[in-house]
């Protein structure tokens, strides 16, 4: 009796973890909605200026709830780097948004493991195996086919969209390398703020006029963004990383559905072709490294 006990609360615990983390990619997909949408008629840089504007001001609430202590940090250099690569990553990728389907923007965003891995051993002094590396050359196959350079309608600029994985890969080195000892909650404070602070300037150039639904999506744009990583944190609390790993691929399928229906965006066979090579890579790269580190 106590075992079936223990299953059920087992089951029950995995379960929960689970959906936490497919909200998560439910309200990442919502995101990219959002910002494809507000970027057609406001700069990329004013966006990403206004999301970690409100994405400020969501978090300040628990800040000040936990006192002067949430505020310590003796990493403020640190964060002012992670900031100025938020805002180029967001900025870019908004960019990006206006280029390419959801679905390819989706599928760009596997290649930041493959950053990742490129960039551990300099950065990190993290051993690499062969395995991994052909990997990494299959996945990056899996890009060209999704990017289709050779096609009669190709836009040079969709490539911005792996400069910005290339940003948000370095982000996570620098979270591996410097920023673990820091709490949950000061990282992302810290890095909302100082990319507010960084993109006040360049938000302030291209400034546009704004509607009143457009601030309203702006600030849900911005919460929603704190958002995904407290579902995944609630997640990965009562699951491990290993276990979630799976369900990230349900992203595409949102993606491909909420591209086509609200965009009118049917995925092409080249990105067909390039999923079929990037989604086996990245996953075959992420058990490794859970096998590694297990």
């Amino acid at each position: 009796m106590m075992i079936l006990y223990t299953m059920k609360k087992q089951n029950a615990k995995y379960a929960l973890g689970i959906a936490w983390f497919i909200l998560s990619l439910f309200i990442s997909n919502l995101n990219d909605i959002l910002m494809k949408h507000l970027g057609s008629n406001l700069h990329p840089t004013q966006v990403a200026f206004m999301r970690f504007l409100f994405g400020t001001l969501s978090l300040l609430p628990f800040m000040l709830y936990g006192g002067l202590a949430s505020f310590q940090t003796s990493r403020i250099s640190i964060h002012i780097v992670r900031g100025l690569l938020l805002f180029l990553g967001i900025s870019v990728w908004c960019f990006g948004l206006g280029i390419v389907p959801i679905l390819s923007a989706t599928l760009l965003t596997f290649t930041i493991p493959f950053f990742v891995l490129i960039m551990a051993p300099i950065f990190l002094g993290e051993k690499v195996k062969k395995s991994l590396w052909v990997a990494t050359f299959l996945g990056f196959l899996g890009v060209y086919f999704v990017l289709n350079p050779h096609a009669e309608d190709f836009n040079v600029f969709s490539i911005v969209m792996l400069i910005s994985a290339l940003l948000f890969a370095t982000l996570d080195i620098i979270n591996k390398k410097f920023v673990s000892k820091e709490s949950m909650l000061s990282m992302l404070f810290y890095s909302a703020l100082f990319t507010t602070i960084l993109g006040a300037l360049p938000a302030y150039y291209y400034w546009r006029s704004m509607s009143d639904i457009q601030i309203l999506l702006l600030a849900v744009l911005g919460a929603f963004g704190n958002l995904i990583l407290y579902c995944i944190l609630k997640a990965f609390a009562y699951v491990r990383a290993s276990d979630v790993s799976p369900y990230r691929y349900l992203e595409l399928v949102v993606s491909a559905f909420t591209g086509f229906v609200l965009f009118n965006e049917a995925p092409t066979m080249h990105t067909i072709v390039g999923a079929i090579i990037i989604i086996p890579s990245t996953f075959y790269i992420g058990y490794m490294r859970m096998q590694e580190k297990g």
